[in-house]
């Protein structure tokens, strides 16, 4: 009888071992599942900030290309530029809409207040860009001061 009550005891303890070890186990998982989330996290934030970086510096290189477009009307740079912003637009680079629109000092610098109707964007100075829904470049532009 008490060797059968010892037996119990030693079961009972082995049970309790088995789920404690059980819960360290549930949790070590927890944490690595929880650590894989974070460094993918942290590996797209750096890919992100690495690839905003790059956006900026070339955003004047578009700026000039599209300006000699403009003097030029040369159907290969207009080819070359179009295939540029296609390649920022699929990168998560969009243009900010600005012209005939009212001014937003959020995604806006206004340069010069101009005749014309009141608070309307008039004309681009120079064109304002969002990063995966972020401000990359605020656009620069003359507001309307009202007649």
């Amino acid at each position: 009888m008490q060797e059968e009550n010892i037996d119990q005891i030693k079961i009972k303890e082995l049970e309790e071992r088995i789920a404690e070890l059980e819960n360290n186990w549930k949790r070590a998982l927890a944490d690595y599942k929880n650590l894989e989330r974070r460094t993918a996290e942290e590996k797209e934030s750096f890919i992100n900030f690495s690839n905003e970086t790059l956006v900026r510096s070339l955003l004047p290189i578009v700026d000039h290309m599209e300006m000699l477009l403009n003097h030029t009307k040369d159907e290969g740079l207009g080819m070359i530029v179009k295939d540029f912003n296609k390649v920022l637009e699929t990168e998560g680079v969009t243009e900010i809409e600005t012209l005939n629109k009212d001014f937003d000092s959020d995604t806006m610098d206004a340069i010069e207040m101009i005749d014309g109707e009141k608070n309307k964007v008039l004309e681009i100075l120079s064109k304002g860009y969002l990063f995966k829904d972020k401000l990359l470049r605020p656009a620069r532009v003359k507001v309307g001061k009202g007649n």
